[in-house]
């Protein structure tokens, strides 16, 4: 299961409420803004809603992937979408290929109804201009077996705690190892090391090996192992994976270590080659709306950027703990250091 594959359902309801307070359709020559997404961004209900109150017709392609995005956007530089809906770690790399323009939020209102947490996103500010808007976010937090831990685990710490040891399991993912490491270190920026803080890193997730059953890769895969019993602590993919182990009858938690976990924001944007700028940032007021903010946390269990209700109804109150994505210095070296890790035995 991929985190973005979202439980389907329902929508019908969001559909009337948002239709209720749309305006008459334009008369003008028909427009039409060309999105390129994940599945379950661009919904029936807001999609029609929309249409009818710009008189736009709606043009959706849907992702699998961000290296499809930038294969995408790379080919046409832009031409080919006016929307594109992605995570913070991608707008360094979207800015510096020219890719994107920047965002006016005098003609976003909507934009007032963001949550403090997500109004202020440095990753997503280039030479003081926003080149996007927070919409859904998440977590890689740690799951903990309830039975072992009368209280959630305070500290990343636990994963390097030889009571644990061999009852652990970790995601196979260089990257969110390293940050999540870094943080348990005390690093005041994860996303641009040191060749000293490499070295540290690469030392602590060496000595964690003693302790790691093993690494998985996906959601279904950590939950299954986790499910097969012998396992009291994970290194969650995001949180989907609680309800998924508490669907097979596992009593679990989760939780935000004291050192803050890693967090993504996934942001809609305006491609540089956008059509019509105006209609592209009238989209992005519209999914500013709390009803679709409601929607995306009601519907998929994701964070919204706009209604802190809904967030607090399926438990995501913590985003001002998360360290938000953004590009690392140095991928390939982050890939290369941990696969070094994981080719080196266990002493």
């Amino acid at each position: 299961m991929h985190r973005r594959d979202f439980v389907t359902g329902a929508a019908a309801g969001l559909a009337g409420l948002l239709l209720a307070g749309t305006l008459a359709p334009a008369t003008a020559a028909p427009k039409e803004l060309r999105i390129l997404t994940w599945e379950g961004y661009a919904d029936e209900p807001w999609v029609k809603a929309f249409e009818a109150k710009t008189g736009a017709k709606v043009k959706i392609t849907y992702t699998g992937s961000v290296d499809e995005i930038f294969a995408k956007m790379t080919a046409s530089k832009g031409q080919d979408f006016d929307v594109i809906a992605i995570e913070t770690s991608s707008y360094k790399r979207l800015t510096q290929e020219k890719l994107i323009q920047p965002v006016d939020l005098s003609k976003i209102p909507n934009a007032k109804n963001l949550l403090p947490a997500f109004r202020d996103v440095s990753a997503i500010v280039f030479d003081g201009k926003p080149f996007a808007v927070p919409f859904a976010w998440g977590s890689i937090p740690l799951i903990y077996d309830k039975k072992v831990f009368a209280q959630a685990p305070a500290s990343w710490s636990v994963l390097w705690d030889e009571k644990y040891k061999g009852r652990i399991i970790a995601m196979d993912d260089a990257n969110n190892a390293i940050v999540t490491t870094a943080l348990l270190l005390g690093y005041k920026d994860p996303f641009n090391l040191t060749d000293a803080q490499f070295a540290e890193i690469k030392a602590k997730l060496l000595d964690q090996k003693r302790f790691v059953s093993t690494y998985y890769a996906g959601f279904d895969d950590g939950v299954s192992i986790f499910a097969q019993g012998g396992v009291d602590l994970m290194m969650s993919m995001g949180e989907p994976q609680a309800p998924m182990l508490q669907k097979k009858g596992v009593d679990v938690g989760l939780t935000i270590p004291k050192e803050g976990a890693i967090g993504w924001i996934d942001c809609w944007a305006i491609s540089a080659g956008a059509r019509d700028p105006e209609l592209a940032h009238a989209w992005i007021d519209a999914m500013l709306d709390k009803k679709v903010g409601t929607y995306i946390s009601e519907k998929t269990g994701y964070g919204n950027t706009t209604n802190a209700d809904a967030n607090a109804a399926i438990g995501l109150t913590y985003a001002d703990k998360l360290v938000f994505l953004q590009a690392p210095e140095n991928f390939a070296r982050r890939i290369d250091l941990w696969n070094e890790i994981k080719a080196t035995p266990v002493e």
